[in-house]
């Protein structure tokens, strides 16, 4: 393994590394820049690739700008904030083009692919973070996973003052506070290592009452507690509030997603009477839309808070061609096809994880369009091999920078079956 070398950065990675080559071999760098030229030490020895830590930058790229954030060099966070926010987007649409060219076969065109966010800072409207000793909150360190106390947040649209007050007033038992901006303040959602008990619920309604936050959530796993006002309403495209409570999922960039809602809208061709099949629909982010423009809509989400929610909201909005199951997307798909329900649309939208295990089910229902809605790129591209395999041929492709700062993007894919 070399001690030391002067390398040229040629790439990014999606992830926090960068790419150059020492000794004809790959090395990956946290925190380079494309056109960087850096003496590094190689920290680690990966068989066919070397992990390689900054000595100095010897001649800084084009692309690299100061941080705007100075928790940056320890936050293992925003791992892309050393890099100027318009050659971020040009890279995330490099990237995207790349792999799909390389899984898919398909040429796409990286300039205009990713569509920049409105603000790079300030643009999360929920921030989860770590706790520690002494109401010590924070983010985990990007090599060793400890926590990095912080003061504040760059990204967040929140501050984050709350949090650490909360944090001091439940001790050890908390281990993680979620801030979710609301209408009417922000939301607190204390993550525990026990039950609530009678002492986390007397300091939870102080904290109410003392007007600390508008609301405040106690849970631990699936058992729940909420104080004050819960309830946060988002806007996913214009005159459709969503309201549900705050630890439920909604997407943290919500600028961005009233762009992507209507994206799927057009890429699934959903009008009056499309029958449209809304996956991992959580509170209705695409359902309630879909349902808005005539559709009839099933949504499935494991999440029976969820679900009530989106019913909730089906109901709120009036005459709405709109039903919803709390089930495992596994066994709804597996009722609806022994119903033989066939949806021309099927949207999806699943954890980071993908939907590897539902390609089969999915593809049996026969819809005539899919339009598929991932942050995770690999996840993506490994179900994407298999949707082609099965008759399902790529249409297009739009990419929103929902997480500025940061090497993750949104991505929408439609597929035609053929």
């Amino acid at each position: 393994m070399i001690e030391s070398a002067q390398v040229q950065v040629s790439t990014m990675t999606f992830g926090p590394f960068a790419i150059g080559r020492a000794d004809d071999k790959v090395v990956m760098i946290r925190r380079a820049a494309p056109g960087d030229v850096l003496e590094i030490a190689a920290s680690s020895d990966r068989h066919d690739y070397l992990l390689g830590r900054i000595i100095r930058i010897v001649q800084p790229s084009p692309l690299r700008r100061e941080p705007p954030c100075h928790y940056f060099a320890q936050c293992g966070g925003c791992d892309w904030q050393h890099i100027k926010y318009n050659s971020q987007i040009r890279l995330k649409g490099e990237i995207i083009a790349r792999v799909f060219h390389q899984v898919l076969g398909t040429r796409l065109d990286p300039e205009g692919l990713v569509e920049p966010a409105p603000a790079e800072v300030g643009y999360r409207a929920r921030v989860r973070l770590k706790t520690g000793p002494g109401g010590v909150v924070g983010f985990r360190h990007a090599a060793t996973n400890s926590l990095v106390p912080v003061e504040e947040c760059a990204i967040s649209a929140v501050p984050i003052a709350p949090a650490r007050r909360l944090a001091t007033l439940l001790g050890h038992v908390c281990s993680e506070i979620e801030i979710v901006e609301g209408r009417h303040g922000s939301v607190l959602v204390a993550h525990l290592s026990r039950p609530p008990g009678a002492l986390e619920r007397k300091i939870a309604s102080q904290f109410i009452e003392d007007g600390a936050s508008a609301g405040l959530i106690l849970r631990n796993g699936e058992a729940r507690d909420c104080f004050g006002n819960v309830t946060i309403g988002y806007e996913c495209e214009p005159d459709c509030v969503i309201e549900a409570d705050a630890d439920l999922f909604s997407q943290v960039n919500r600028a961005q997603n009233v762009k992507l809602v209507p994206a799927v809208m057009d890429m699934g061709g959903i009008g009056k009477e499309t029958r449209v099949l809304d996956l991992f629909c959580g509170t209705g982010n695409f359902s309630l839309p879909a349902a808005r423009r005539g559709a009839h809509v099933t949504g499935i989400d494991q999440n029976s808070l969820a679900i009530e929610a989106a019913r909730f909201n089906a109901e709120r909005m009036g005459r709405l061609q709109a039903r919803f199951f709390a089930m495992r997307s596994s066994d709804g798909l597996r009722f609806l096809a022994r119903s033989r329900y066939r949806p021309e649309v099927l949207i999806m939208d699943p954890p980071r994880a993908g939907a590897a295990d539902l390609i089969d089910s999915i593809t049996r229902l026969q819809a005539q369009r899919l339009v598929y809605v991932s942050c995770n790129l690999p996840t993506l591209m490994r179900d994407l091999r298999r949707l082609s395999s099965q008759r399902y041929k790529l249409c297009s492709v739009r990419a929103f920078d929902f997480f500025p700062n940061t090497h993750h993007t949104e991505i929408a894919v439609s597929l035609l079956l053929t």
